[in-house]
C-alpha cells in the first residue's frame, strides 16, 4: 500500500513517518515544499498522477497559536483552504482509495457542551480568534464528507486536540500553549528568572494529546472500515493552564512567582472532545503527560542551543 503523507516535516507529519516506518511500512512518499508548492492545484495534481498512492495524509497545514491566527487571519483561511482543496480533489480524480483528513477541535462552537461531540459541529458560533483556520478546516471536513456521499470515497477527518510532542514550534508569538509554556519555563530555568509570565488568566481548561498518540490513530484508522465522516481524537482529559503552568514548575523545579497577563486573551474557556466513538472502534490514547513531556523536553533540550528556539 503506497500512502502519500503531506506535512511530513511538521509536528504531526513527523510523527506519522515515524509511526509508519516503525510499523514496517515500506511505500511511504514524501515531499518538501521546496519540490512541490499544495498550494499549486496543477503542480498537485501532476503529482499524484505520477505516484498515485493508494491513500494519502494530509498533515500539511498553516498552524499557529490564538496571536498569529488573531493577526494572520487571510493567510490562515486562504492557504489551508487550498492545501485541502487541492489534496482531497486531486485524491478524488486521481482515484486515491482513501484519505485521511487531520483537522483541529477549534472547529467545534465557542460555547459548545462539554465533552464535545462529533454531532456539536456547526451548532453554534466558533471562538473569533481562530475563525479563519476553524472555518477552513471545517470546509476540508465537509468537503470529504460531500464526497463520500456523491462519489462513495473513503475519506475521513480525524480532529485532535491540543497536541504537542518534538518537533513542535516554540515560538511564543506564534506557538501554541504547552510549547510556549515549555519554553518559557526553561528559560526561568537556565537564566535563573524568579517571574513566569503567562498568558491570559490561566483560568481555562485545556485537553492535550501526545503527537505520537494522533500519529497512532491516523495508522489505525486508516486500517478500518469507517462509517463514520468525522472522529475526535483526545486524550478526553482537561486540566487548567495554570494546572499545566504548576505542573512544569514541580518538572523543572522552579522557584518562580507566576504572572498572568490578563491583557491577553483567554481563547476559548473549556475544549474538552468526547472520544467515545474512537473508543467504539477501539482506539484510545496511551501517552501520559507524564510521559510525553519527558520525551518533548528532551527533544527541546537538544535543540534549543542548535535552533535558537
Amino acid at each position: 500500500m503506497s500512502i502519500f503523507l503531506a506535512g511530513h516535516k511538521g509536528l504531526v507529519g513527523s510523527a506519522i513517518l515515524r509511526k509508519l516506518k516503525k510499523k514496517n511500512y515500506k511505500k511511504i512518499i514524501t515531499i518538501s515544499r521546496k519540490n512541490l508548492d499544495l498550494l499549486d492545484q496543477k503542480a498537485v495534481n501532476n503529482f499524484l498522477k505520477k505516484k498515485k498512492p493508494k491513500v494519502v495524509i494530509i498533515a500539511a497545514a498553516k498552524v499557529g497559536g490564538v496571536h498569529h491566527n488573531n493577526t494572520h487571519g487571510a493567510d490562515f483561511i486562504y492557504e489551508n483552504l487550498q492545501i485541502q482543496n487541492n489534496l482531497i480533489h486531486g485524491s478524488f480524480i486521481n482515484n486515491v482509495k482513501k484519505v485521511i483528513f487531520l483537522g483541529s477541535s477549534c472547529i467545534y462552537p465557542k460555547k459548545s457542551k462539554q465533552p464535545i461531540k462529533e454531532k456539536y459541529l456547526l451548532t453554534g458560533k466558533l471562538e473569533e480568534t481562530n475563525e479563519p483556520y476553524a472555518i477552513a478546516k471545517i470546509a476540508g471536513v465537509k468537503m470529504c464528507e460531500a464526497y463520500n456521499k456523491q462519489y462513495k470515497t473513503k475519506y475521513l477527518s480525524l480532529m485532535p486536540t491540543n497536541t504537542y510532542g518534538p518537533n513542535d514550534n516554540y515560538d511564543v508569538n506564534n506557538s501554541h500553549f504547552f510549547p510556549a509554556l515549555i519554553k518559557k519555563a526553561h528559560e526561568c530555568k537556565i537564566k535563573n528568572q524568579n517571574i513566569f509570565k503567562v498568558w491570559g488568566s490561566g483560568k481555562p481548561l485545556r485537553e492535550l494529546i501526545f503527537v505520537d498518540d494522533i500519529a497512532d490513530a491516523c495508522i489505525f484508522f486508516m486500517n478500518k472500515n469507517i462509517k463514520d465522516t468525522i472522529i475526535n481524537i483526545g486524550s478526553g482529559k482537561d486540566m487548567t493552564i495554570r494546572d499545566y503552568v504548576n505542573f512544569l514548575i514541580k518538572k523543572l523545579n522552579l522557584k518562580v512567582k507566576i504572572k498572568y497577563d490578563n491583557k491577553k486573551p483567554d481563547g476559548v474557556f473549556r475544549k474538552v472532545l468526547d472520544v467515545s466513538l474512537a473508543k467504539k472502534y477501539g482506539w484510545k490514547s496511551k501517552i501520559s503527560l507524564e510521559q510525553g513531556f519527558n520525551i518533548t523536553y528532551n527533544d527541546f533540550v537538544k535543540n534549543y542551543k542548535k535552533n535558537k528556539l
